[in-house]
């Protein structure tokens, strides 16, 4: 499935080892989106309402500056599966960043999480002017250890 990417946000990792093992199972290629500057755990403090990613997500119009190795070849896919963890019910708005970076006209980008409790919630919605041509997918929330026969099932909808 050559033409399958995953891309993925992951602060602590969590999403990262998640988005690695779909990309396996499905036989895609990964590519992580770096913040510029790293969060902190202090930064991921969600009970502190001036922790950086608080101040972000409360600001639709927030755009973390994307670091590392730009991704060169997004032409050579047609679908996308686009991971990070859930904040404050919806995507961070890095992927808002990652999204007004390149062009994915034409290309279906489906969403995936990871999250302590919340699902999706209106992640879609928020990513959607950001995603100029492409056709956004509401995903799912991948928790756990999910066997490669549940990640192949869930990318075989999509694929």
């Amino acid at each position: 499935m050559s033409n399958v990417l995953v891309a993925y946000f992951s602060a602590t990792g969590t999403t990262g080892a998640v988005a690695k093992k779909l990309a396996a199972a499905i036989g895609a290629d990964t590519y992580e989106i770096v913040a510029a500057e790293p969060y902190t755990n202090a930064d991921l403090d969600w009970r502190n309402k001036s922790s950086r990613s608080s101040v972000e997500m409360k600001d639709e119009s927030s755009r973390p500056a994307i670091g590392g190795a730009a991704l060169t070849n997004l032409d050579a896919y047609d679908v996308i599966f686009l991971g990070a963890p859930i904040w404050w019910y919806r995507l961070p708005t890095i992927l808002n960043t990652f999204m007004e970076s390149y062009d994915f006209s034409g290309k279906k980008v489906v969403l995936f999480a990871t999250s302590g409790g919340s699902g999706l919630g209106g992640s879609k919605m928020k990513l959607e002017p950001s995603a100029s041509g492409a056709t956004l997918v509401d995903g799912a929330i991948l928790n756990g250890s999910k066997s490669d026969a549940d990640l192949k099932a869930f990318a075989a909808q999509y694929i």
